[in-house]
């Protein structure tokens, strides 16, 4: 490669401290909320993934919701989540598990090179371990590229990093 090209990398990276405060939060509100106080509704994390667990359907959704708008308002992606099927467990009590997608497998590193070329914007796009790398000569085209991932509706989270 050339040294006057100019690259960034796309990433699908979440901030697992910003994961842990939404549940945080999410619990606490389960223990205030009139409706799920005393139903033995909870959350917890473990590594990337977050377990809801709760009396019925209906309450389990209420927490999802809850845990949605607490991502929200810290600035995480939905999309950076992947929803296990709702389970039933003991006692007629139902659990769902969600893992926190981090970094971008091979297929969808295969839809965002294709969505690049695609864009027959002059630029090239490399798979690189989690990452994707963009390089081209014109800084504009990079810009461009981002422009075109963002307004894609891509189905993951995604972030624009090492930009030079």
């Amino acid at each position: 490669m050339a040294s006057k090209d100019c690259s960034f990398d796309i990433v699908s990276k979440v901030d697992i401290m910003e994961v842990e405060n939404a549940v945080n939060q999410t619990a606490k509100e389960i223990s205030q909320r009139f409706d799920l106080k005393g139903t033995n509704t909870q959350i917890e994390r473990s590594n990337d993934d977050v377990t809801i667990s709760a009396e019925d359907d209906f309450k389990l959704r209420n927490v999802v919701d809850i845990f949605q708008t607490k991502l929200t308002k810290r600035n995480i992606s939905l999309k950076a989540l992947d929803y296990g099927k709702v389970e039933s467990s003991l006692g007629g009590k139902v659990k769902q598990v969600i893992k926190i997608r981090q970094g971008i497998d091979k297929d969808q590193a295969k839809l965002l090179t294709s969505t690049i070329k695609d864009s027959k914007i002059k630029v090239q796009a490399s798979i690189q371990g989690d990452a994707v790398r963009v390089s081209g000569k014109n800084k504009d085209d990079l810009q461009s590229i981002m422009q075109v991932l963002r307004s894609a509706d891509l189905p993951m989270n995604l972030q624009f990093i090492n930009y030079r």
